[in-house]
């Protein structure tokens, strides 16, 4: 019985890893195109983006709260990033023009992502909205603001320099695979190796000890929910910088990807629980499905509903592996 106990924990240890490998042999078979080396580098430039904001999905979730916003703060900040870049910013009143480099640029994209994931958990924290309630609310701000920034329309041509963050190659490697992997790295440093990250775990675990333990609950979230409004800036930023252009509509259902690379990746909705490396399984998994169901001319809506059922599959799984334990 012991054994079989063993066996049922190692599986679902390794659940992710597993479907991983099961979906890639299944893929291979079905498609001629799918093991090579072209394709290999586009799944990887496909999912950085994701993997960059559900990183931060991941410190929120383990906290035991949610980000709905991360699709729209992406598509914001890479709006002020390219209106920055391309027209700078006049003020006429006092007859000045300010020309921003790419560098103060890219920055002040990322401290609109950081301000707005800042803001979100200054009303999770301090007023008590729900977290489900208050990132949809910055949903609609952010992406109001983004039309509102833009006018509706694309902000296109944005130079050589731009477009090498999310187009070009060093290395042998796409740039977005390594920005991502730089992520990851920072990330899986912060969740072992600080007292953040022992505190994230401690309050997703348990939030009512935590806090009679003396932890700085308010703080700590605050400072996770800014983080991952900086990583949806830096997601903004590399789909701005691969189409030379930042759209209105940018990011739109990236939060259900985000989500789904969380839950897969063996991360507990309730807190406490989960891997920055999980959800980078997750993420390559939830990139190979679309990678998969692209290269075999499946429909995009039933696109949709597999992708629907696959999410639906993950969480079942969880609670039933917290069931067992």
């Amino acid at each position: 019985m012991a054994n079989i106990k063993d066996i049922k924990r190692n599986l679902a240890k390794f659940q992710s890893v597993i479907a991983l490998l099961i979906m890639c042999i299944v893929l291979s078979f079905l498609s001629d195109r799918f093991l090579t080396g072209e394709n290999a580098w586009n799944v990887m430039r496909q999912i950085s983006v994701n993997v960059v904001i559900s990183v931060g999905m991941t410190l929120v979730i383990l906290t035991g709260g949610i980000d709905l916003s991360v699709g729209s703060i992406l598509a914001l900040a890479g709006a002020v990033t390219a209106g920055m870049l391309k027209f700078g910013a006049e003020f006429t009143d006092i007859n000045l023009y300010v020309g921003f480099t790419l560098v103060g640029a890219l920055v002040g994209g990322t401290l609109v992502g950081t301000f707005l994931g800042w803001f979100n958990g200054l009303t999770i924290t301090r007023f008590k909205v729900p977290p489900f309630v208050a990132t949809l609310a910055m949903l609609t701000i952010a992406r109001g603001l983004t039309m509102l920034w833009t006018g509706g329309f694309p902000i296109t041509g944005l130079g050589d320099s731009m477009a090498f963050i999310g187009t070009g190659w060093f290395l042998g490697i796409p740039m977005p695979v390594w920005i991502s992997a730089v992520v990851v790295l920072a990330a899986v440093v912060l969740t072992k190796k600080t007292k953040l990250g022992r505190h994230i775990y401690a309050i997703g675990g348990n939030e009512t000890a935590s806090l009679l333990s003396g932890l700085k609950i308010k703080r700590v979230k605050m400072i996770v929910y800014s983080i991952a409004g900086a990583l949806s800036a830096i997601g903004g930023i590399i789909v701005t910088s691969r189409l030379d252009s930042a759209q209105p509509n940018a990011g739109m259902g990236f939060e259900l990807d985000s989500i789904a690379a969380v839950v897969i990746g063996g991360t507990s909705l309730s807190g406490g629980k989960g891997t920055i490396m999980g959800t980078v399984q997750g993420a390559l998994i939830i990139g190979i499905l679309n990678n998969g169901l692209v290269l075999l001319n499946v429909s995009p809506f039933w696109q949709q509903v597999i992708k629907g059922f696959v999410i639906l599959l993950a969480v079942i799984v969880e609670k039933m592996n917290s069931k067992e334990k």
